[in-house]
């Protein structure tokens, strides 16, 4: 067996090596969903793909059980100019595997990849496994995920592959984007002429920057807003009559969409716009079979800050993986090479911790999480 594991991280790491040095901007997929089609190929396990998503399912599937997937993604998002390697040359430096894409996701998802494939033709289990290796995550993107969901089996619950240093994020903020636009009148700077907008956007930004949201005592934020980006003027003598800025919005179950908006729209005089495809909160039970059977395993829960895949799925999901989020789209991004073996080792055994709770997956719902979890932006090594 220990022979057989050996062959799975040499064969996941390669892959790997693969992904990296094989580009895939989000939308620009084709490429990595052809190397994984051809992995799973080489496996004799046949697929099923749409736009540049890849799934499939194991060999010995049955209707009548319930299904568990396994899910991340291959798109990354583009380097920034910090770059002092070259990113799409695989690197490996003290143990260290350098290269865009590494961290977030590629090692969560080799890791997936490599733990189905070791289940692939076990005959006899309680459960079905579908994995699923898809595009557009670090956009959002209508050709991702939730492309396929409506043609996936019926799932029991989710395991989302990210990097969480393979702890379980139980709850995952959801994610909103307002462009606002604050709207003053333009005149000549040398004379007491116009409206400045700056000045007027000023005002909206330090309440972003400075407002709670109302909560219970000992609560984390429900609401996270984090002005980003911001546009105004034309020359230096003109005071501007426009001013944009654009404000990310990270919120809880504790706030709808709508009341967070209500809440902006009473405070600020700026017009806004929501962009699409809000990403929406998501949680599991704490007494969840796969909760539980991490927990034996030694896994610690906490709530994500970040988004993910996670806030499209309506089933129950946990969010876990080898890596570290703090290191997810900065410059020489790195997994480590141990991190990608321990990935492949818990998602195995959390996997066979849940063959005698089987029978609980289909009765185990989402529900309001208890105040037992601290948030954590990507765990610390």
């Amino acid at each position: 067996m220990n022979q057989d594991l050996n062959h799975l991280y040499s064969q996941a790491f390669h892959l790997l090596e693969k992904l990296i040095a094989t580009p895939s901007f989000s939308g620009e997929e084709l490429a990595t969903a052809d190397l994984i089609e051809s992995f799973f190929s080489s496996h004799k396990v046949q697929t099923l793909r749409k736009h540049n998503n890849v799934w499939a399912y194991n060999k010995y599937f049955d209707l009548q059980k319930p299904t568990i997937l396994l899910n991340s993604h291959h798109d990354t998002v583009k380097p920034n100019g910090q770059y002092t390697n070259d990113p799409f040359l695989p690197i490996v430096d003290e143990e260290k595997l350098y290269g865009l894409g590494s961290n977030d996701a590629g090692g969560a998802l080799v890791s997936l990849m490599a733990a189905f494939i070791y289940f692939y033709e076990q005959q006899g289990l309680p459960f079905n496994i579908c994995i699923a290796a898809t595009g557009e995550e670090e956009t959002s993107g209508e050709n991702g995920v939730r492309s396929i969901l409506s043609e996936l089996t019926p799932i029991s619950f989710a395991i989302v592959g990210e990097p969480t240093q393979m702890q379980m994020a139980i709850a995952e903020k959801g994610s909103m984007v307002i462009d606002c636009l604050a709207k003053g009148r333009s005149g000549h700077a040398a004379r007491e002429e116009g409206d400045n907008a700056i000045y007027k956007a000023m005002k909206d930004i330090e309440w972003f920057s400075s407002f709670k949201f109302p909560i219970q005592d000992n609560l984390p934020d429900p609401v996270k807003m984090t002005v980003t980006q911001i546009n105004a003027g034309i020359q230096h003598n003109i005071v501007p009559g426009d001013c944009s800025f654009t404000v990310d919005v990270r919120f809880d179950h504790n706030y709808t969409q709508r009341e967070i908006l209500n809440m902006v729209i009473n405070h600020t005089s700026v017009m806004l716009k929501v962009r699409p495809n809000v990403l929406q909160p998501s949680n599991i039970d704490l007494l969840h079979p796969v909760v539980v059977a991490g927990i034996s395993l030694g896994r610690k829960t906490y709530l994500s800050p970040t988004s993910s895949d996670q806030g499209w799925l309506d089933m129950p999901s946990v969010k876990m993986g080898p890596g570290c989020s703090s290191r997810s789209h900065t410059a020489n991004e790195f997994i480590l090479i141990e991190e990608i073996e321990e990935g492949i080792d818990i998602y195995i055994n959390l996997l066979q911790a849940l063959v005698p709770i089987v029978g609980k997956l289909n009765t185990i719902g989402v529900s309001n999480i208890p105040p037992r979890f601290t948030i954590v932006d990507g765990l610390k090594n």
